[in-house]
């Protein structure tokens, strides 16, 4: 069994593109600019928009924080996204969710210019992946095929099993890993929580990927001996031994499941850092696409 440490893989991709910005810099061509956009105090979502303007700052990238009050209007949260799609000098830019309920998400995410949607959620990013034309990959399923990758695990004529169907993390990394590349080939199936007797189709997985936001959920006799686990879940669950009052779970109950595995992510440090630095990927390369006239 060997532990997929997604935080090690970041640190060196960060150093990667730290180094490219560098070039830029020296040729006097512009550097990434990326803008994040946070409505409210949520306190997780401070902390992962404040990772991310740290990340572009440790890679050369400018960076740009908007904190809107929660009790801002539809209307005008759409009027800043409007003023972002505009601003020339910013190259991607996200709206951290969740937003405030009394927000449409979806209205949000439409709004956004898909030549700056990053976090790959706009339709056409997700149309445009499908046909495998330059676009931005949702960051969670982009950061799991780079740990597949850089640890030189095949995924060629494998069964891959996702537990989970969002559009964030399940349904594209479904079709991700069933395309003609050197990450895929897979053959895979998309179970959900209407899946009935979901064990007998994650024991089939030669590789699992679990997106499921239930805490410890796959157990040792879900999964094959000798299968890759990579789990993607991350539940705040409250433990008063902690300083902050929480644990961080992941979807796998990893004690037990981890010794059947040849591979495994584990949480934190697996998935998570390969989700801001594919954000931060993405950052470098809108400012490519639009240098080099790739988008239609």
């Amino acid at each position: 069994m060997q532990i997929i440490d997604g935080k090690a893989v970041s640190e060196q991709i960060q150093k990667e593109i730290a180094q490219e910005v560098q070039k830029i810099k020296e040729a006097g061509r512009k550097v990434p600019h990326l803008a994040a956009v946070l409505v409210g105090n949520d306190g997780g979502s401070q902390t992962y928009v404040n990772h991310k303007v740290k990340m572009c700052q440790q890679v050369g990238f400018e960076s740009t924080l908007i904190h809107l009050e929660e009790t801002i209007s539809q209307e005008d949260l759409l009027e800043v996204v409007h003023k972002l799609n505009e601003n020339e000098s910013i190259d991607g830019f996200i709206v951290q969710l969740p937003l405030p309920k009394h927000i449409n998400e979806t209205t949000i995410t439409l709004a956004i210019h898909p030549s700056k949607d990053v976090d790959g959620f706009h339709p056409t990013n997700l149309g445009r992946m499908m046909l495998g034309l330059p676009c931005f990959l949702p960051a969670t399923p982009a950061g799991i095929l780079t740990l597949l990758e850089r640890y030189q695990i095949p995924t060629t004529g494998k069964h891959c099993v996702v537990v989970g169907r969002s559009h964030i993390v399940g349904t594209p990394m479904s079709l991700l890993l069933s395309r003609n590349q050197k990450v895929g080939n897979c053959t895979v199936t998309l179970t959900h929580s209407r899946t009935i007797d979901l064990p007998s189709y994650t024991r089939q997985a030669d590789i699992l990927i679990v997106a499921l936001g239930k805490p410890e959920f796959i157990t040792a006799d879900m999964v094959k001996e000798g299968a890759v686990v990579i789990d993607v879940g991350t539940t705040r669950v409250p433990d008063s031994s902690k300083k902050s009052g929480f644990t961080l779970k992941g979807d796998v109950k990893f004690d037990e499941v981890a010794p059947k595995t040849s591979y495994i992510t584990p949480v934190p440090g697996g998935v998570g850092p390969m989700t801001v630095i594919t954000l931060i990927q993405n950052t470098l390369l809108a400012l490519k696409l639009k240098q080099t006239s790739l988008w239609i």
